[in-house]
């Protein structure tokens, strides 16, 4: 996907604690740093999560499916940019896609997908996503997510 669909690319530092033996950042940091952008996405759209979300919708969003593809590798000290946007909204699913550059390059060190699922957090059941979520969504990003 082309860089500049990205509205969504908050930048962090690799930080000492995040390179492992081979001294490249451990593979499970990924995660934390694509958790971080999505905090940044919901703050950014006018929803922080959870207070935004769970307390205005009384439903929440679970993960469901996570793939991540490691393309490269960052290095303690790297700044990198964790790019993220919806990429696609379902009934009661937003599909969330992310690439991870290091700050100044044209090539992803990793590429990500995470699904989550809209549900009601007292029976856990899949819940339709509310039509303003849809609407902050739509008018954040550059090219409309997939129906």
């Amino acid at each position: 996907m082309p860089r500049a669909d990205f509205v969504c690319a908050p930048r962090l530092r690799v930080r000492w604690a995040e390179v492992d033996m081979q001294k490249i950042v451990f593979n499970g940091h990924y995660l934390t740093y694509i958790d971080t952008a999505i905090a940044e996405y919901w703050r950014e759209i006018g929803l922080p999560y959870p207070h935004g979300y769970v307390e205005r919708y009384a439903s929440d969003v679970f993960l469901r499916k996570a793939t991540v593809e490691y393309l490269g590798s960052a290095r303690y000290d790297d700044v990198l940019a964790v790019c993220c946007r919806v990429a696609k909204l379902g009934r009661s699913s937003l599909t969330f896609h992310f690439e991870i550059y290091r700050e100044a390059e044209e090539a992803a060190l990793v590429t990500a997908e995470l699904v989550y699922v809209n549900a009601d957090p007292s029976s856990m059941k899949a819940a339709p996503l509310p039509e303003e979520l849809r609407e902050r969504v739509r008018r954040y990003e550059r090219t409309a997510p997939q129906a």
